[in-house]
């Protein structure tokens, strides 16, 4: 199943996958998707083949295998129109996913939503081979705390230059931040959703 969010007056599409935990229906994911609606984007969203089992059952499952996860994201994609520029995308492990494929799909490019550089708590276990070699032009939206990969760690990683890394100000793995710091996950949802429309607006 493929839900769709659709703009007034869209630009272009994206295919956003879900993270490891939560399905197409969180509030991360629904938030993003009006958001990115307001701002002339139709997303489509579905569940990898875990998740709608897990939805069914009620209970959680282990994600796939990397193999069938990019199975059903290629699939998941067909269901899209190749009328707009397309994009594929991801929170977490979902954008690892679309960030390994954005190459050999008919897409203009791929958008992570804290993006899992390596597990919590293992720095040397990284996940950024794909993202220091050529190809499409990828952003990432990261949170500054994010325990997966803070800003400090990425700064070290030599990304390609086609990668492009933008900081959400104080967020967690989720944007969340921190009180103290005076703002809301709707600021860091919104500064989010900006900088993923600027970079779609840059490579239409």
């Amino acid at each position: 199943m493929i839900l769709v969010d659709k703009a007034e007056r869209p630009v272009a599409s994206l295919l956003l996958a879900h993270g490891a935990g939560a399905g197409m229906h969180s509030d991360f994911m629904q938030q993003m998707a009006q958001r990115l609606c307001q701002l002339g984007i139709d997303v489509y969203r579905f569940n990898f083949p875990y998740m709608q089992q897990a939805e069914q059952e009620g209970k959680k499952r282990p994600p796939n295998p990397m193999p069938v996860l990019q199975d059903s994201l290629r699939d998941a994609l067909d269901s899209v129109p190749a009328t707009l520029p397309r994009f594929i995308g991801g929170k977490s492990m979902g954008g690892r996913v679309a960030s390994m494929l954005v190459d050999e799909l008919a897409v203009s490019g791929c958008l992570c939503l804290g993006y899992p550089f390596h597990p919590p708590g293992k720095p040397d276990k990284l996940r950024i081979a794909h993202l220091q070699k050529p190809g499409k032009a990828v952003v990432i939206l990261q949170g500054q705390r994010d325990t997966f990969g803070r800003e400090a760690e990425v700064a070290d990683y030599s990304l390609h230059p086609r990668v492009s890394v933008q900081f959400v100000m104080d967020g967690d793995h989720s944007f969340v931040p921190r009180k103290a710091s005076g703002l809301t996950l709707n600021d860091n949802i919104q500064f989010a959703c900006e900088k993923m429309a600027d970079f779609i607006g840059a490579h239409i």
